[in-house]
């Protein structure tokens, strides 16, 4: 199993907070890491003459995604995303060649890990494909229907720590504390990649489920006319019921958090944006929906005006041409370092491919790196496209002609979108569709199933794609491990966007 706790930590690195140099960082409770890259998009994308940066960051790059493999003992093919062009008549960038590059680092360091390291494997053992955010311009923005998602995005948390407000024992004042969203808790186990909708209804029915089998709960709900508990309600049971208060400690936060999330939706009319949003993805919106929403609704925040242009900027590139981005970002009263971030989306050049789904409003399924994957599983991933560092072996699968077959192929094409990490412990979650359940019917050990299939992101991941990877490693009876420079959420994505065409400029510097 993909275990952070094997991986090496040379001085400098940062694993779950311990500070080193050459070692990636898991991501508690994900089949991911990171390569702390924070400026990976500026260093790599920027509108830069020099590639000195870029270089630089691509062989740091490469030594820390080599590490990974040298601590799980696994060599991988080595396959990338080849440049879109490379013909004649088209001149080839930089940033054209990301993958490639990126590709040959990571290979060259470990050909000197197969030469130099004992036991490390000396023919393939699993599969790393590399691509860059161009694959998918529109995730790290749009907005994100999940528990998970959601809370990431509105409520303002540092990484998984979020604030919570709880009624103190002096009345009316009210105690602050810090709890981190993570796999130690059993109820964010299971909602975190639920709908907000689903996942506000399931803490109702869990709270109105334990209300109605202890009467000392009963007795002390505020509400006995079937109305909603209010933290006041919760801390009252938990002094009549002690031996419940870890629960009821838990109920009460998630029902404070889905509370929050909710209101926000509301006061922010989140909806029809993401309705928006959506038929802009797919082809069911244009201009004029963009301009009618831009000129009625005027208190759609700044942040979420720039995001939905910058949707309809990865959607219609050919607008980029005219002066219709500008009329737009004008009649959105956008600042110019806003334009700069929608403008920075050419940049990133690549298409989005999108797919019509009916399984329900907000539910987000064009993310382009989950049938790339399911492609590579099956061996239909077109080798022009994606080409390979390393000759197949023919110790890999049986044949040097089925690089891309894993041993028992058991791939479907699609997939839900929820995830657990395997090295998490094993939850008690009976809804039959939580990423909990879903796994637990699976194979503990992936590893006796089929070979790890890792993909590296460069330019930042998003959780909707950490989410697919763990669906992923249930549905194909092997591990997905995600990598990238980093983990976005929004904002910082934003930001970062902001930086790449910014002279003199910090992280710190550039709000959205």
């Amino acid at each position: 199993m993909f275990d952070p706790s094997l991986l090496i930590t040379p001085p400098g690195t940062r694993v779950f907070g311990k500070e080193n140099d050459a070692m990636p960082i898991c991501i508690s409770g994900s089949l991911g890491f990171v390569t702390d890259n924070e400026r990976a998009l500026e260093e790599l994308f920027g509108d830069e003459e020099s590639t000195r940066k870029g270089h630089a960051c691509l062989n740091e790059m490469a030594t820390r995604i080599s590490t990974v493999f040298a601590s799980l003992r696994e060599f991988p093919f080595v396959r990338y995303r080849a440049a879109k062009s490379l013909d004649m008549n088209t001149m080839t960038t930089f940033r054209d060649l990301i993958p490639t590059k990126l590709a040959a680092g990571v290979w060259n360091c470990l050909a000197r890990y197969k030469a130099n390291l004992p036991n490390f494997p000396q023919t393939e053992t699993c599969e790393l494909l590399i691509v860059d955010r161009s694959i998918d311009q529109i995730a790290p923005v749009i907005h994100e229907w999940t528990y998970d998602a959601m809370c990431h995005d509105l409520l303002n948390m540092e990484g998984n720590k979020y604030v919570h407000e709880a009624p103190g024992k002096v009345a009316g004042v009210p105690e602050k504390k810090d709890v981190l969203l993570e796999d130690h808790d059993p109820i964010w186990l299971e909602l975190r990649h639920a709908h907000i909708a689903d996942a506000s209804e399931r803490l109702h029915e869990k709270m109105t489920s334990f209300v109605s089998k202890n009467k000392a709960a009963q007795v002390h709900h505020g509400s006995r006319d079937g109305g909603e508990l209010s933290t006041r309600d919760l801390q009252k049971m938990v002094q009549a019921l002690p031996q419940y208060s870890e629960q009821i400690d838990k109920l009460s936060l998630h029902v404070d958090i889905a509370g929050k999330i909710n209101r926000i939706i509301k006061d922010m009319g989140l909806k029809e944006l993401g309705q928006l949003e959506q038929d802009l993805v797919f082809g069911d919106a244009g201009t004029k929906d963009v301009i009618n929403f831009l000129r009625t609704k005027l208190d759609v925040t700044r942040e979420n005006k720039l995001r939905l242009l910058m949707i309809y900027a990865a959607c219609y590139p050919e607008k980029f041409e005219s002066d219709k981005i500008t009329k737009l970002m004008e009649l959105a009263r956008l600042p110019p370092e806003d334009m700069n971030a929608v403008n920075n989306m050419r940049l990133l050049e690549g298409s989005s491919d999108t797919k019509k789904n009916s399984i329900g409003a907000f539910s987000l399924k064009f993310d382009v790196h989950k049938e790339l994957v399911e492609k590579l599983s099956k061996g239909e991933l077109p080798k022009n496209d994606y080409p390979c560092m390393n000759d197949p072996s023919p110790t890999f699968h049986g044949s040097s002609g089925a690089a891309s077959n894993p041993t028992n192929p058991t791939s479907a094409p699609h997939s839900m979108r929820q995830r657990r990490a395997t090295w998490a412990r094993p939850r008690a979650s009976d809804d039959g569709y939580s990423s909990d359940s879903i796994l637990r019917h699976a194979s503990s050990d992936f590893k006796k199933l089929g070979q790890r299939i890792f993909v590296f992101i460069v330019g930042g991941a998003t959780r909707s794609e950490l989410r697919i990877c763990h669906k992923l490693t249930a549905k194909l009876k092997r591990e997905i491990v995600l990598g990238s420079s980093s983990l976005d959420d929004p904002p910082q994505f934003i930001t970062k966007l902001k930086l790449m065409t910014a002279d003199e400029l910090s992280l710190d510097d550039l709000q959205i």
